[in-house]
């Protein structure tokens, strides 16, 4: 899940500081060459181990519990899925060492290219599919969990938590975009009706970066750190990262949103799209371009 602005110091992560580490723990490995992932995401930095493989290590502390959860949920849920998923390898996760603070993980690599608008916004076909990725997420049954009780990893606050940081990122951006439309939409978002079906599986950060293709079509859904269990309305806001109308419209139907569902995940892309292009907005050109799409989207509906 995309998660407010933090800042808090962050260990420097370097080709030497990973070979240890490789070396040290998983030594089946250690012939493996190794080649920077440039960029990566916000949250990791990423190299391809050999052919096979990707290290992935958490580059700040709000990511730190993403390896543990992606080596309990991602062989389970696998099989159940109908696109790839980044399964990990090896014993458990890579343990802190050599000055590194927090857990990592190894995974199998998955080849394709992150999906685009330009490529994918108009085809209903790829809207349909990942309607029925997340469907088929959603139908996960996951044993036991649940009756354990609720578990913190995989919980999410309500939307209304992001109240007072989307109100100030709306009065932020306001020579930019529409302080009226974004406050009525967020006004609309957290009090339309709270989820009231079963608790179902959600991804946590579905958006384009988090999708890959093979020659044009979708291959694989990547990075779940988020996954969580409870409202599946955060999901939605593929539709507006990725989609045109057309599209969102196939989308929809074919996972069968109701009006308030569709409602909190206008509100979860209003808010994710906020809180990212207030902080990077200025220093990345291309995710200012992706949340200016997706805020304009959100609003659009």
């Amino acid at each position: 899940m995309v998660t407010e602005r933090t800042a808090e110091p962050r260990p420097s992560i370097d080709a030497a500081l990973v070979r240890r580490l490789v070396d040290a723990q998983f030594p089946q490995w250690a012939e493996e060459p190794l080649r920077l992932l440039d960029p990566a995401g916000s949250d990791h930095v990423i190299y391809r181990l050999g052919e096979e493989l990707s290290v992935r290590l958490p580059r700040h502390a709000g990511a730190t519990g993403q390896a543990g959860k992606e080596s309990e949920w991602l062989p389970r849920l696998a099989p159940h899925l109908p696109l790839a998923v980044p399964v990990p390898v090896g014993v458990g996760v890579g343990e802190p060492g050599f000055g590194y603070p927090w857990p990592w993980a190894v995974s199998r690599w998955l080849d394709g290219e992150v999906a685009t608008v330009e490529a994918l916004a108009d085809s209903s076909e790829a809207a349909i599919e990942l309607a029925g990725f997340l469907s088929a997420l959603q139908r996960f049954e996951p044993g036991d969990v649940l009756a354990r009780g609720a578990r913190e990893d995989l919980t999410v606050g309500p939307l209304a938590v992001r109240d007072r940081a989307t109100r100030a990122a709306i009065a932020e951006v306001a020579d930019t975009f529409d302080t009226a439309a974004m406050t009525e939409l967020w006004d609309a978002a957290i009090s339309a009706p709270e989820w009231d079906g079963p608790p179902a599986w959600f991804h946590g950060d579905f958006h384009t970066g988090n999708l890959l293709t093979v020659d044009g079509r979708l291959s694989a859904v990547i990075d779940f750190g988020g996954l969580g269990i409870g409202d599946p309305a955060c999901d939605l806001m593929i539709a507006f990262t990725l989609m045109s109308a057309r599209s969102r419209a196939a989308f929809r139907a074919a996972l069968g949103v109701d009006d308030a569902t569709w409602l909190r995940g206008r509100g979860w892309a209003l808010a994710t799209a906020l809180n990212a292009y207030t902080y990077y907005a200025a220093v990345n050109p291309h995710i200012a371009a992706q949340t200016t799409r997706q805020i304009t989207e959100a609003l659009i509906g």
